[in-house]
């Protein structure tokens, strides 16, 4: 095993995440920075890259995966990795094991859990974050040769003390008039088992009701399905068209997918 005390440059996402969306810091800066004294609120955090690409003062980070949440919260208390982590499908199944009977026993805001979930994530089938009915942790075990697995999460603490972190549904969030919303919702397509209740195309029509009902700026990234674009069109919002690369298939498809930025109430974007 190969155990890093940290990256070696900068803060990066401490995860694997689908979806993960560090290839768009670069094109989110521009329009973030003229409101960088207002406070980042990411409805749907995932796995933190805008966050962590954006470093705001202010933010408020939520996601409905109280694992997730868990786990950076946990960071933000200055997480030390204790548990023995190695490459191995006997361990690997025996921590998500272990990892289920916490959750069945209602510890799954533990330091335990947060730990387990790290290696889960780390070590499971192209990182990903899968729930069955039950809210059961069901990704199989991954396929690759070395992991570099990390245990210190003190560099993390003083960037995360500064932010909030929750774990409700988006239309349960308080927010303040000038807040700059970035929202990255699971792609509108067929795999929605992010969290054990989803997300499907009637939560997508719920956040952009949302996300065109609030006054401040506002930048939402999705798939560019056509009835994203038009859903997003529809409510006024400005649309630009980004290729994204695909850093997770489980084919081996690396085909640029096509995104779109959907932006409201940012003059001259």
């Amino acid at each position: 095993m190969k155990t890093d005390s940290i990256y070696a440059h900068g803060l990066r996402p401490p995860l694997k995440w689908a979806g993960g969306k560090r290839w768009l810091v670069p094109h989110l800066k521009p329009l973030w920075e003229p409101y960088a004294h207002r406070r980042l609120v990411e409805p749907l955090c995932g796995g933190l890259a805008v966050a962590l690409g954006l470093l705001p003062a202010k933010a408020l980070l939520n996601d409905i995966n109280v694992h997730l949440i868990n786990f950076f919260r946990w960071v933000g208390k200055g997480l030390s990795i204790e548990i023995p982590m190695e490459n191995d499908k006997t361990l690997y199944y025996t921590y998500r094991n272990r990892f289920n009977q916490l959750i069945k026993e209602g510890k799954e805001n533990t330091r335990e859990a947060a730990e387990l979930f790290y290696y889960l994530n780390r070590t499971g089938y192209n990182g990903l974050c899968r729930f069955n009915q039950k809210g059961e942790f069901n990704v199989p075990f991954g396929r690759y040769k070395n992991i570099n697995y990390v245990r210190d999460y003190q560099p993390y603490r003083s960037a995360f003390q500064q932010w909030e972190f929750s774990c409700v549904d988006f239309e349960e969030l308080t927010l303040n008039k000038d807040d700059f919303i970035y929202a990255d919702p699971p792609y509108d397509v067929e795999f929605t088992q992010y969290s054990k209740d989803g997300f499907d195309w009637a939560d997508q029509v719920r956040l952009a009701n949302w996300l065109a009902g609030h006054p401040g700026p506002v930048v939402l990234s999705n798939q560019a399905t056509g009835r994203i674009v038009e859903l997003y069109r529809d409510r006024g919002f400005k649309l630009i068209f980004l290729d994204a690369p695909r850093m997770i298939s489980c084919t081996g498809d690396r085909t640029p997918a096509r995104e779109v930025l959907a932006v409201k109430n940012i003059p001259g974007a």
